[in-house]
């Protein structure tokens, strides 16, 4: 297993780390064996939130007796001190630890600073020194934002989304972090299942020394295909670039990434999925997006009431309501032809 110094957190973390946002699918046994068998491969890195639900929780129930050896990075979405510390200390239950070793802002609306109203940074410090938390991390889904915390000087790690779609923009980022010495962590590295050959993106990501991918790992098979990729890394050549540039073609422009910030809507559409509809049924297997379930789902996207709600928290500034009237267009037309 490859290994990376993980910036200036001197953490030395595996190349391939474990997304675990897609266990809270699975059960606690499944779960287990997922995470036992990352750990048995050389894998020392575990990605969490506060957020997924039951994640922390399986974490600490299978990796617990080993937790010196490993390396654990949650997330709090708290805006507030009280809250920020509320939410650490049930992470640390969850856990079964009484440290975390990387504790990151989730996907703040700004880059919380030292003196902010919020507090939120000034709990960070403290908690640091306590040995609590052993190191500042932030993820966002907004570029010119984790730009500002890379060049803030104030975190050491910045998790963001990067695969072989990312832009020359996007890829800037990488850069920036190498010059100021801040860990990069590569999130939705499969752009939310759109891309389905893992061995392209894998290989484009393995091109920067600094950056480190967490692939979401929901079953075994998923596993094994990265840990075959680790094992024997492909080789970024011109076929593989080739497909690269077919994806970017396919997928070039505005299109959801699925990361949910729209989410709850009041109409109970399942945007982070029917926004990107067209794409999931030319993409990848479609039966299961051709149900009467799926079918009835994206028909609430006529209850639609344009609160707003969904392109305002949209990280990538879409307009949520009118790319659901597209796709709701696309996907009628799709199922009438398959009929």
């Amino acid at each position: 297993m490859q290994t990376t110094i993980l910036g200036r957190t001197n953490l030395t973390v595996s190349r391939t780390a474990f997304g675990a946002l897609p266990i809270q699918r699975v059960s606690f046994d499944q779960a287990n064996t997922l995470l036992r068998k990352a750990y048995n491969h050389g894998i020392n890195f575990f990605d969490t939130a506060r957020g997924y639900s039951d994640s922390e929780e399986k974490i600490g129930e299978a990796l617990a007796d080993v937790r010196p050896q490993i390396i654990i990075a949650t997330k709090s979405g708290a805006q507030t001190s009280q809250a920020l510390l509320e939410q650490v200390r049930t992470s640390l239950k969850k856990l079964k630890t009484d440290y975390i070793d990387i504790l990151q802002l989730h996907n703040p609306s700004w880059v919380p600073k030292p003196g902010g109203d919020d507090g939120l940074y000034h709990t960070l410090l403290d908690l640091q020194q306590k040995g609590v938390i052993l190191h500042i991390g932030l993820t966002s889904h907004r570029l010119q934002l984790a730009f500002e915390a890379v060049q803030s000087g104030l975190y050491e790690t910045v998790q963001f989304p990067l695969s072989s779609l990312s832009s020359e923009q996007d890829l800037e980022l990488v850069h920036a972090c190498k010059t100021h010495n801040v860990g990069l962590i590569a999130m939705k590295a499969m752009s939310g299942g759109l891309l389905t050959n893992a061995s392209t993106t894998f290989a484009f990501l393995r091109q920067y020394e600094n950056v480190v991918p967490i692939w979401g790992i929901q079953r075994e098979a998923e596993l094994d295909q990265f840990l075959a990729l680790e094992a024997d890394p492909p080789e970024l050549d011109q076929q593989m670039w080739d497909e690269i540039n077919k994806d970017r073609a396919t997928l070039a422009g505005s299109f959801c990434r699925g990361c949910g910030y729209c989410l709850p809507c009041p109409a109970n559409i399942p945007i982070n999925m029917a926004a990107r509809m067209s794409l999931l049924l030319t993409r990848t297997p479609m039966d299961n997006f051709l149900s009467a379930s799926w079918q009835e789902q994206m028909e609430r996207i006529t209850n639609c009431s344009h609160c707003g709600n969904c392109k305002a928290n949209c990280p990538y500034e879409l307009d949520t309501p009118q790319l659901l009237q597209k796709e709701l267009t696309f996907y009628r037309d799709f199922a009438s032809k398959q009929a």
